[in-house]
């Protein structure tokens, strides 16, 4: 799966300039227009990486950064037109991984990307734990807990409750899991999905419904 990266720019040209970098980098992409937009988004889908313009109306890029590493430690890239050192400083006392100044080459803004992100990956190695209300993923031995207890799951019932748990909220068409779980290579009927759905369920026990069917639309896993 792709590193998604979440755009927090007011200027609707200059993000759709800087999507268009990232897609074509092989990066997924999520948008809001200002901070509170993005927080309201995050709740559903967290991002590997924040580009956060500083100047936006309704919430600043500061005021966003300090309210979101309240609750989330996601890295995260100052965007600005400013270049005063005042702020450069303010910007990563605040939590800030990086800052870079408008007008920027698409070259170093990808080059301060992939080095945010290797750091982020070097600094969570030691642990390779993800933690999800009451479950919990090992990514490097495939296997889940819940409330500490080891949950039996197949291969393709783990990367499917990963899947739907890193992404809280955020409702999946059976389509959308097939693909993300079995690739589009994958012929066999969109059932299977319902199948490993109700598996998942009865393996959660009193959790199962963490596991929510949004009729006519998929699944989603929602703490």
């Amino acid at each position: 799966m792709s590193v998604t990266i979440m755009i927090i720019e007011d200027e609707v040209q200059m993000r759709q300039l800087v999507k268009t970098f990232l897609l074509k980098e092989g990066y997924s992409v999520l948008e809001a227009s200002n901070g509170i937009d993005a927080l309201s988004k995050i709740k559903h889908n967290i991002p590997e990486l924040l580009l956060v313009d500083v100047m936006m109306p309704y919430m600043d890029g500061f005021t966003f950064a300090n309210e979101v590493k309240k609750t989330h430690d996601i890295p995260l890239i100052f965007l600005t037109a400013k270049g005063e050192e005042w702020d450069k400083i303010h910007g990563l006392k605040l939590g800030g991984d990086d800052y870079i100044v408008k007008p920027f080459h698409p070259g170093e803004l990808l080059a301060r990307i992939e080095s945010v992100l290797r750091r982020a990956k070097v600094a969570t190695t030691p642990s390779s734990r993800k933690a999800i209300g009451p479950l919990t993923f090992d990514v490097e031995s495939h296997s889940a807990t819940i409330n500490g207890q080891p949950l039996s799951l197949t291969l393709k019932e783990y990367e499917l409750l990963l899947l739907l748990a890193t992404n809280n909220g955020k409702v999946f068409s059976r389509e959308q899991l097939l693909q993300s779980i079995w690739g589009y290579s994958y012929t066999g009927s969109e059932r299977t999905v319902d199948t490993h759905i109700k598996t998942l369920r009865l393996k959660l026990k009193q959790h199962g419904t963490l596991i929510q069917t949004v009729w006519g639309k998929g699944y989603k896993l929602e703490v």
